[in-house]
């Protein structure tokens, strides 16, 4: 079971980032390279939420409450000054309070939330992400490939469906895996 509470740093951005899902990032800002060589250096991950109002460069934007946890796997330095990350969306978590330090960068207390709650596939959005996945070639997905676990499944297809934003918050912020493919499939039906 995840820690019950921690403090981590906020990167605020306008995408949902799911469990297991991959996001690769180019990081430039003063704030997020500080961000960066800390959570390399320390093996710490950061927080990813969806900006609610504000933007993703300049002054620092006001997050949703309910975020992912993301973990570097890879990283390079091109040039001084730039990262380019890839990351992998671990636990969610919701924000109890946040704090900003004189650079900008964003921290909060987060509460850990529990798992998305385990489930059976749906069978239709098993069909629709293996064929994403025979398109577009499974080395293009979060590996390992796992198209026996519902949440996997109803992740990934909340990732490749075109929706707002706001909706995928939502999304997120569900605990049942079987919830999330329902909202998704009706959503593919009402806009299909």
């Amino acid at each position: 079971m995840p820690e019950a509470r921690r403090t981590i740093f906020l990167f605020p951005l306008g995408t949902v980032l799911f469990p297991g899902g991959s996001l690769p990032l180019k990081i430039f800002e003063q704030r997020y390279l500080d961000m960066t060589k800390a959570c390399i250096r320390d093996n710490l991950p950061f927080g990813v939420c969806l900006i609610r109002e504000g933007h993703e460069v300049g002054v620092s934007a006001t997050p949703e409450s309910v975020g992912c946890l993301a973990t570097i796997e890879q990283w390079d330095m091109p040039n001084p000054g730039m990262f380019h990350l890839l990351a992998r969306g671990g636990e969610r978590f919701r924000v109890i309070e946040t704090s900003m330090a004189s650079n900008g960068l964003m921290s909060a207390e987060v509460e850990m939330l529990p798992d998305t709650e385990p489930c059976n596939p749906d069978a239709e959005c098993v069909v629709l992400v293996k064929s994403v996945i025979d398109r577009v070639g499974a080395e293009n997905f979060p590996q390992p490939v796992k198209l026996d676990d519902g949440a996997w499944v109803a992740y990934r297809l909340a990732e490749m469906v075109s929706l707002p934003m706001t909706i995928k918050q939502r999304l997120l912020e569900m605990d049942g895996a079987s919830d999330v493919a329902a909202v998704i499939k009706k959503s593919l039906k009402t806009n299909g």
